[in-house]
């Protein structure tokens, strides 16, 4: 089993398709990858050789952020955009939708499930 910036990749998988499993790499990443070196995107990740694994292995390291860099590259930059104060800033801190989609009817993703008002028993006292 390939083991490739600390993901395993699937067995079975056509290569292209398995590099995408590595988070940072999509379908576009993994192909020119492939496509830099010289490897049949159809073959499937059992059928790597060791030295294909390690070219691939150096390609990623060398040239694309993934797994944990990335990761912490993209919390930093919402970070800094609520340090800012800036209006994408805010939405994050409130955990609303940040691209100007609706929020009176949907965004159940972003603002969790519905909280209903509880409404209190009571009214005029009587005599």
């Amino acid at each position: 089993m390939a083991r490739i910036s600390g993901v395993d990749l699937p067995r079975g998988k056509r290569i292209v398709v398995g590099l995408t499993y590595i988070f940072g790499i999509g379908l576009s990443s993994s192909k020119s990858i492939l496509a830099k070196l010289g490897i049949d995107e159809s073959l499937k990740t059992d059928d790597l050789s060791d030295g294909e694994v390690n070219k691939i292995r150096k390609v990623i390291d060398d040239e694309y952020k993934v797994e944990g860099e990335r990761r912490t590259e993209i919390s930093m930059n919402i970070k800094r955009l609520m340090d800012l104060g800036c209006y994408r800033g805010l939405r994050h801190r409130k955990s609303l939708p940040v691209h100007g989609q609706r929020t009176s009817t949907n965004a159940r993703t972003r603002k969790g499930p519905r909280r209903t008002a509880v409404k209190k028993k009571g009214g005029v006292a009587k005599k």
